[in-house]
């Protein structure tokens, strides 16, 4: 791998890592639990020109929140600088499970 192919995968990297963290400020209205530990993103990835493209789930299909939960995620990775494009993927394929969340969400939820 030459210098600049590491140099790339370093700053793709590091942009990831700043969508994490700017996912990880979004909490389901009804769970004091943030999206990420939730389980609800299953998949970041950060393309050329600092596109991203994101796939997550919801609780259920009926969420309340999923007119506003999707579009939180695109409106705080758009903050962050050097973005380029954002597109969010709603997906219900596999299905959402408790299983999914974090142990610090299941003991900050009472699962432990």
């Amino acid at each position: 791998m030459s210098s600049e192919e590491t140099k790339l995968n370093h700053d793709d990297e590091a942009l990831k890592e700043k969508v994490l963290d700017a996912i990880k400020t979004i909490y389901d209205p009804e769970i004091p639990v943030n999206i990420y530990e939730l389980g609800l993103i299953y998949d970041i990835n950060v393309f050329p020109v600092n596109n991203v493209h994101v796939v997550m789930t919801l609780t259920s299909p009926s969420c309340p929140s999923a007119g506003t939960i999707p579009g939180e995620v695109e409106q705080k990775i758009r903050e962050i600088e050097g973005i380029n494009d954002v597109s969010v993927e709603l997906t219900f394929d596999p299905p959402y499970h408790q299983d999914m969340m974090s142990e610090a969400a299941k003991l900050e939820l009472g699962f432990l």
